[in-house]
């Protein structure tokens, strides 16, 4: 496929224009995908739609859409980090990157699809979204690593790539470490996710357990666009734990719950930015879903 210029082209092809995302918040349909555990850290399959409260800028919503353990077909971004820092351990990602694309097309709805994005100095769509697990692996195969780490731009186009798809949206992320030569910021790669729906699992490879050499502001910025989207942070070496990070991931996409709601008497404020809250009347649970939405603003 095409480097950073022909990913421009592809984005410009399939995707809205900016304003198209901009719907009115009074019609549009906010969809959840929500996460629960309890105290164990255990997953919690078994609630209720009036076991969740929603609150849009803390008024409350009523839940108009409820799905448990949804089987909504997933359309899961993959991007590998092919910056030089991988050298030594971009094999050993791959090989657990193919692992996790068998378990996906296992199991689970039938039109479930993947996407392959690399990253270094530039970002590149090595594969379309597809079914067959062969194309995806042998992309993988040839990846190769090389210069510095674009990450957000990479975030920006997955998400930009995804945000037309129906289903749940998903970006699996495996890094090393931060980002360094982005042409786009962290909040534009925030904000992209948020209006793709997109749920980021980023899988940080740690080769190094102490502080002293790790890249702890691209492990929080991580940490952030995690929170933000509803997904949450794996720090892993490669070999077994990447395996199980991988597993986690699937095993958290196959209990989700799907709220959708209206929002409903909601005052517009000069910020874009709808903050969204889930509770539940059973005490003692996590919740995690994205922490908002783009709506109207007052100009």
């Amino acid at each position: 496929m095409g480097r950073f210029s022909a990913a421009l082209l592809i984005l410009a092809a399939l995707c809205p224009a900016q304003d198209e995302f901009r719907i009115r918040a009074d019609v549009r349909l906010v969809r959840l995908l929500t996460t629960v555990k309890d105290p164990a850290g255990n997953l919690v399959g078994d609630l209720e739609k009036t076991d969740f409260k929603v609150f849009d800028n803390e008024i409350p919503q009523e839940v108009a859409i409820f799905e448990r353990t949804t089987a909504q077909p997933l359309s899961v971004s993959l991007l590998v980090d092919t910056s030089a820092s991988t050298a030594t351990n971009l094999k050993n990602e791959t090989e657990s990157v193919h692992k996790f694309i068998r378990a996906l097309f296992k199991d689970g709805n039938t039109e479930d699809r993947a996407s392959l994005w690399s990253f270094n100095w530039q970002v590149t769509l090595e594969r379309e979204f597809t079914r067959d697990a062969g194309r995806l692996e042998g992309a993988l195969r040839n990846l190769k690593p090389e210069g510095g780490t674009a990450m957000y731009d990479g975030l920006q186009f997955a998400a930009r790539h995804l945000a037309p798809r129906s289903g749940r949206h998903v970006i699996i992320i495996v890094t090393d470490g931060g980002d360094t030569t982005s042409t786009v910021k962290f909040a534009d790669a925030m904000e992209a996710a948020q209006r793709a729906d997109a749920v980021i699992y980023p899988i940080l490879i740690v080769p190094i357990t102490n502080d002293a050499g790790r890249n702890i502001g691209g492990e929080h910025a991580l940490q952030t666009l995690a929170a933000g989207t509803g997904g949450r942070v794996f720090l892993s070496s490669v070999g077994s734990q990447l395996d199980r990070a991988f597993a986690n991931i699937l095993h958290e996409l196959r209990t989700q719950y799907l709220l959708g709601y209206y929002p409903r008497n909601v005052p517009a404020t000069k910020n874009r930015f709808h903050k969204v809250r889930i509770d539940s009347v059973r005490p003692g649970l996590r919740i995690s879903a994205r922490s908002g939405y783009y709506g109207d603003a007052i100009p």
